[in-house]
């Protein structure tokens, strides 16, 4: 799976401390790359996929197949906004949104 980043999300991962930055990215590496791939495999072979429940990743009401993961529960309260796609035969994720709840407004 690839990954790529909207400008929303370029521009909040500018306000991010970088501690916080360095938070997100080893969530990203440790958990959410590997369940991205295992997603993949799973909707390559038309089954359902179960989200760990440590990244607490659910569908964004009413938001047109967005996703959000938790990648922190603590200071800072660490939620990203994702959406998967596939384009000339590969998925891509791409990363919407980064912060706390406040993402969820245009996520």
């Amino acid at each position: 799976m690839r990954f790529a980043t909207q400008k929303y999300f370029d521009r909040d991962w500018a306000r991010l401390k970088p501690e916080h930055q360095r938070q997100f990215i080893a969530v990203v590496r440790e958990k959410f790359i590997p369940s991205c791939d295992a997603w993949a495999q799973a909707a390559d072979d038309g089954l359902p996929y179960v989200w760990p429940k440590s990244l607490r990743v659910s569908p964004i009401v009413n938001g047109g197949g967005i996703m959000e993961m938790t990648w922190s529960f603590a200071s800072p309260d660490g939620r990203a906004t994702f959406h998967i796609a596939a384009e000339d035969g590969q998925w891509i994720c791409y990363w919407r949104r980064i912060g706390d709840h406040g993402v969820f407004r245009i996520p």
